[in-house]
């Protein structure tokens, strides 16, 4: 057998195994946990006299991520019958009122956006679509902090962050108080831990 025989086949090989050492990785998915993630918001209350905060008790949805190529997605979906001010009297208005939340129409608001701008393996932002009573808006997340770790119970990869953002909420058809003068800025926080799940 001649030399250039030998040597061909164990080339192949070797282009096999570096083709292997460099295939790239599935992103993972990782499962919203609920017990775990409660997008709030802070609003004025008669042009400065005050300040209202409140908090979405139920939250679902997904996030990808592929730490590699440094790209993943967002998908949050928020029970807005669960609005909760800590005043049931609030919640009861806010819930009902056709300039609120109104949410016998639009009894979900959601989130969707892509993770983007990564510093040292990390996102700093979203760039997504908020759809609030039954409008679309783009959004912008600015990422305060995220982190990835092995959840010391759950025994699998949580992936948590806090995140926020500043809209007008009058752009989304919730003008309730402008003729009042409140002021029509809203502080949105969103805190958010999320589980991997298996690979399919």
């Amino acid at each position: 057998m001649k030399r250039l025989d030998i040597v061909r086949p164990a080339a192949v090989l070797g282009l096999a195994a570096a083709f292997a050492g460099t295939a790239v990785a599935e992103p993972v998915t990782y499962e919203i946990d609920s017990a775990h993630t409660y997008p709030s918001f802070e609003a004025d209350h008669m042009g400065g006299l005050s300040k209202w905060r409140g908090k979405i008790n139920s939250t679902t949805g997904k996030i990808t991520l592929d730490k590699e190529a440094q790209t993943g997605t967002v998908e949050v979906t928020m029970d807005m019958n669960t609005v909760d001010f800590g005043h049931e009297g609030l919640n009861n208005h806010a819930k009902s009122d056709a300039a609120m939340f109104n949410v016998s129409e639009y009894p979900t608001a959601t989130y969707t956006g892509r993770l983007v701008d990564w510093r040292d393996g990390a996102p700093t932002a979203v760039d997504g679509t908020l759809t609030l009573h039954g409008t679309s808006k783009p959004v912008r997340l600015t990422i305060n902090s995220f982190k990835c770790m092995q959840h010391p119970q759950r025994g699998v990869e949580v992936c948590g962050a806090d995140a926020e953002a500043d809209i007008n909420r009058a752009d989304f058809g919730m003008n309730f108080g402008q003729n009042f003068g409140f002021d029509m800025g809203v502080k949105l926080r969103i805190q958010v831990e999320a589980l991997a799940q298996p690979s399919s």
